[in-house]
């Protein structure tokens, strides 16, 4: 979530809202206090640093943290503000849980409304139980249920975000991204607009990270796994989408309910078939094997969030050569309007937005 918090494949971001019209009063104290809690034990991290007492690769990955911080704000124009600058060592390995939920025969998110940031399709809860709850509840509603883990999140600027230490858990690369996808939401962040922010920031950590691996730093071997991750990522986006059509078929025929689940279970078992026979060759990274079983709406969703029109983003890179000036001309053809609009402007894309509920 940016709280709200951020999810995907790997672990992703997150925005706390500490104040939510429509969250209970009980929600907002608790994420409140928790945000405090966590700036009240953040240390500098180049105080951390020098501290021989603490962790070797501790001490490694802080320095490539404020590395990638300011490559990311001297070398790609974004603006980190006060954020990554501190370091919070956290007693427990997920920080938040991120709840998301669709209809079960729609391909439409449930959202809430939160200040600032507009619709969010999830909801971030740092207590656990009570994320359960609310998954709980939503499933006998009749929704569709993802209840994902957490590293990391955002304020966009509001607070001066640390780094903290379920985010370190990650591998050199994944660091490198998640900075560069952070600082990418507190520099632009349209509200509403879950699914572009998630996707964009996805484009901009990954392209960032093979900049930052190939030329800043000049690691052969990190530039070769950051362009293979880049791929590979690429290569999720169009399989998740591959599951959109037939589901939208059997979600819009006349089917009674039964045969309608009867019928998308068919096409996630298709898919998982799919993805061995079709997406796995492609693929750098060995990954597992997907097991139908489950797969659901809200499975589909999350994916949404973060693998829109990535290969759009793409184009916009390879017909301007350049991170920045793609970056640029996105933010400025988007400046008055949608940014999925803008993006298909400067593609010549007519790909639709899937998955966003106005």
């Amino acid at each position: 979530m940016r709280t709200a918090v951020c999810t995907g494949i790997r672990p992703l971001a997150a925005v706390l809202l500490l104040s939510a019209g429509g969250c209970s009063p009980a929600y907002v104290l608790r994420a409140g206090w928790e945000e405090a809690r966590i700036l009240s034990v953040r240390r500098p991290i180049r105080a951390v640093i020098h501290d021989t007492t603490v962790a070797r690769e501790t001490r490694d990955k802080l320095r490539l943290v404020l590395d990638a911080r300011d490559f990311a704000e001297r070398d790609l124009g974004l603006r980190a503000g006060a954020s990554y600058e501190s370091f919070a060592q956290l007693h427990r390995d997920t920080l938040v849980l991120n709840v998301l939920a669709a209809p079960e025969f729609a391909l439409r998110w449930k959202t809430w409304w939160f200040p600032i940031v507009g619709h969010l399709p999830y909801k971030g809860y740092f207590d656990f139980d009570d994320a359960r709850a609310e998954a709980a509840s939503l499933a006998e509603e009749g929704y569709d249920v993802s209840v994902r883990a957490v590293s990391a999140f955002s304020t966009l600027g509001w607070f001066p975000d640390p780094i903290m230490s379920t985010t370190l858990r990650l591998d050199s690369l994944g660091l490198v991204e998640t900075v560069i996808h952070e600082i990418t939401h507190s520099t632009y962040f349209p509200t509403g607009q879950a699914d572009f922010n998630e996707s964009f920031a996805n484009f901009v950590g990954h392209r960032g990270a093979i900049e930052f691996f190939c030329g800043a730093v000049r690691d052969a071997s990190a530039c070769e796994r950051a362009h293979q991750r880049w791929d590979d990522t690429r290569v999720f986006g169009r399989f998740f989408h591959s599951i959109l059509e037939p589901l939208e078929e059997v979600y819009a025929s006349p089917l009674p309910d039964e045969a309608k689940r009867t019928a998308k279970r068919e096409v996630f078992e298709e898919a998982a078939r799919r993805f061995e026979t079709e997406y796995r060759p492609q693929l750098a990274a060995q990954y597992g094997s997907i097991d139908p079983a489950s797969l659901d709406n809200a499975w589909i969703i999350s994916r949404l969030l973060y693998y829109t029109r990535l290969d759009d983003f793409e184009r916009i890179y390879e017909s301007l050569g350049e991170l920045v000036p793609s970056v640029e001309a996105l933010m400025r053809e988007a400046a008055t309007g949608d940014p999925w609009e803008a993006l298909t402007r400067l593609t010549g894309s007519g790909a639709a937005e899937p998955g966003r509920d106005r």
